[in-house]
């Protein structure tokens, strides 16, 4: 691909600019399926569950736990830059990005075991230990480190698995419906069966505390190797299709092309804003004040028919609304929703001593959250392809108009505002938690949280994340990559890719003939 700008409007007949709709296909079926074989790797885990796993099973004190949770921010910060300058840097002949994913996968699978290991290797140990908290910072700097590269690789393969935005949005629909349709987030919730079990003393084989860690350490391994070979068969079978521009780009050009970048400054701008939001787990509300985790089970059964549904509309609305609208409203749906729950939950709250209210009762709650996952739903195929495709637009453009694209660094530059802001809010939420009270041992110990902690834990994922979130739609109602513009630019990027690829076939054609021997 020949470096250089988009300097001079080109003209297209409308047969042209329908390029961009076409039905085009590059990636194979073997491929297709270790794509959806890789996309459900990314939620066949119980990460879900971590937090709950450090504060209540490993038990590290939550003072140590924001000291961790800011090193280890900054540590990402860092990390990123340097990480995405080399990952730019990398031209291979098994491309760009795979290579840091092959690398990878095997100490990445390591760490992660070693993670949920942390019980049997600190038994006993109090919450204040130093030697756990301190192997516990390491474990971390260490995993983000590796998470960054496999991250930034992810989001790159993504991007140019195929050149087509059809093909492209095909995959992720695919993924994503498949996923949904079978079962991905599986592990978690059998886990949520097997904690609400003991949680209620239904199992009466050994102590409570040992029933907890077998759950726990079981499932965080077993998920961990399932998801790990998953991902490691999709790395054998894939590709890169789009070609990276001869001579890497420089540091210098790699941040231009983000200045020069608006949607991508918007994205940025929009992450960070929405980064501010403080919130809680939903898991600890129906953990500590409802003794009911499988309500995120229960709560999805009426909404489950409609996740395929969802996935048939989406290239329907595609075509007839904005990626800029699709994008706001996706993104902000369930803090929408979230509103509501809030506000029906305080019905009967005394707020002189938190006692009372809807957001304690089991049933009612349960037909609540029935309602707010089954609109949830409504949006969920949508949810699920829109960031992903809004991004890799992103990148188009950055081709476009710059002749050479800049995946790492531009996926870096989106997150490290929003991380900024992030290592923030986590850490007003874990100080917070500790300022009111949590008690860290009544979940094993089998004793009740008090009642404001109750109201806390209930508010910190309803109405406080809706609020403190709120900001980051401003930045997307200036998004103007849509219409004829999106069309003109990818009929610029086929032609220009078409070229590039005929220039391409020459050179090998002429290399073979250089090389030939010549018959006397």
């Amino acid at each position: 691909m020949a470096d250089g700008k988009n300097t001079a409007p080109q003209e297209y007949t409308d047969e042209q600019l329908q390029y961009v709709y076409e039905n085009r296909r590059y990636v194979g079926t073997k491929e297709t399926v270790g794509f959806v074989l890789w996309d459900a790797a990314q939620s066949f885990n119980i990460n879900a569950e971590q937090s709950r796993f450090i504060t209540n099973i490993v038990r590290i004190d939550l003072r140590y736990q924001a000291i961790v949770g800011t090193i280890n921010g900054i540590w990402d910060i860092i990390n990123d830059i340097f990480s995405a300058a080399i990952v730019e840097k990398t031209r291979t002949r098994w491309g760009k990005f795979r290579p840091y994913l092959l690398a990878l996968a095997v100490p990445g699978c390591i760490f992660s075991i070693l993670y949920w290991c942390m019980p049997f290797l600190f038994g006993g140990k109090s919450a204040m230990d130093f030697g756990k908290f301190f192997f516990y910072l390491i474990l971390q700097i260490i995993m983000e480190g590796v998470g960054t590269f496999q991250s930034i690789a992810r989001t790159g393969l993504m991007s140019t698995i195929t050149p087509h935005p059809s093909d492209r949005l095909r995959l992720v629909t695919i993924a994503n419906f498949a996923s949904g349709t079978f079962g991905e987030k599986l592990p978690q919730q059998i886990l949520s069966v097997i904690l609400d079990l003991i949680d209620n003393n239904m199992i009466s084989k050994g102590s409570r505390e040992k029933q907890f860690l077998a759950a726990f350490v079981g499932m965080g391994v077993f998920t961990t190797l399932v998801s790990s070979g998953m991902s490691m068969y999709f790395f054998m079978n894939s590709r890169e299709r789009i070609m990276q521009s001869t001579h890497s780009p420089s540091v210098k050009n790699s941040i231009k092309s983000i200045v020069n970048n608006k949607p991508v400054l918007l994205m940025t701008l929009s992450d960070f804003l929405g980064a501010f939001s403080i919130g809680g787990s939903k898991n600890d509300y129906y953990t500590d004040v409802l003794h009911f985790k499988s309500m995120n089970i229960v709560a999805g059964i009426p909404a489950a028919p409609l996740s395929p549904i969802s996935y048939a509309f989406v290239p329907w609305f595609r075509r007839h609304f904005s990626s800029r609208l699709l994008y706001i409203v996706t993104s902000q749906i369930t803090n929408i929703l979230y509103t509501g729950v809030f506000f029906i939950g305080c019905i009967g709250v005394n707020f002189k001593n938190f006692q009372g209210g809807v957001y304690r009762k089991t049933w009612i709650m349960m037909v609540v959250m029935m309602v707010q996952e089954v609109i949830w739903t409504l949006f969920y195929g949508l949810r699920s392809v829109i960031s992903t495709e809004i991004y890799n637009e992103t990148m188009d453009y950055c081709e476009w108009k710059n002749g050479y694209r800049t995946e790492a660094m531009t996926s870096v530059a989106k997150g490290l505002a929003a991380k900024l802001a992030r290592v923030f809010s986590n850490l007003i939420s874990t100080l917070f938690k500790s300022y009111v009270g949590y008690d860290q041992s009544a979940y094993t110990q089998g004793t009740e949280q008090p009642d404001y902690v109750k109201f806390y834990l209930f508010a910190m994922f309803t109405i406080i994340p809706a609020v403190t979130g709120a900001l980051g739609i401003i930045p997307m109602l200036f998004y103007d990559l849509d219409g004829k513009k999106k069309e003109r630019m990818y009929a610029d990027l086929l032609k220009r890719r078409q070229e590039a690829s005929e220039k391409a076939s020459v050179g090998e054609r002429h290399d073979a003939e250089l090389e030939a021997p010549v018959s006397k």
